[in-house]
């Protein structure tokens, strides 16, 4: 597990429009920093998804100590699984955290799926976090708005493509940033 440094969730959050309200996806959850932070924030509520047993345990335990459970999910299972079952749910959610293991052979088809199942609402927003050794790739239905880097992380802003100002803000919007200091 590679828990997202306070320095980078800080800079994700500070990036994103009001959450009040906001509906939250938080795929390869861990023990649910990035998910927690947006509740904390005023999202209305978070779906996490993760399978491993003990960042699981972890995760329900900080749910609970924070009191969030009546506005969390927890999805048991590998991305893909809930990807379906969530596509079959036809639920929308205005941001999607997405925090693999750095190099998961699995992030690609999970991002395609997503936007594909039509996760992301109309003017959501998708985070994805990885190494620069990994670098985001292009997703069809998604133009990536805006990419950081600090160290050794990459941090992508996607939107849906055929949002207002989707494919032409994206273009517009100065998309390759730094604030690692280096």
């Amino acid at each position: 597990m590679r828990p997202t440094s306070d320095r980078v969730r800080e800079s994700v959050f500070a990036r994103l429009p009001e959450l009040a309200g906001a509906r939250v996806l938080d795929l390869f959850a861990g023990t649910g920093a990035l998910g927690i932070e947006a509740l904390s924030r005023g999202a209305a509520e978070a779906v996490f998804v993760e399978r491993a047993g003990p960042a699981l345990a972890c995760l329900e335990a900080n749910l609970a100590s924070l009191g969030l459970a009546e506005r969390s999910r927890v999805l048991r299972g590998a991305v893909h699984g809930a990807l379906a079952r969530l596509a079959r749910e036809r639920a929308r959610f205005d941001l999607v955290l997405v925090d693999p293991p750095y190099g998961a052979a699995d992030t690609g088809p999970a991002l395609r799926a997503l936007a594909d199942a039509g996760l992301l609402a109309p003017g959501g927003t998708l985070v994805f976090e990885t190494s620069r050794r990994h670098p985001p790739e292009r997703v069809p239905g998604l133009v990536i708005a805006d990419e950081r880097r600090y160290g050794d992380t990459v941090v992508a802003r996607y939107a849906c493509a055929d949002a207002p100002g989707g494919a032409a803000g994206a273009q517009n919007a100065g998309a390759a940033g730094r604030e690692d200091g280096a």
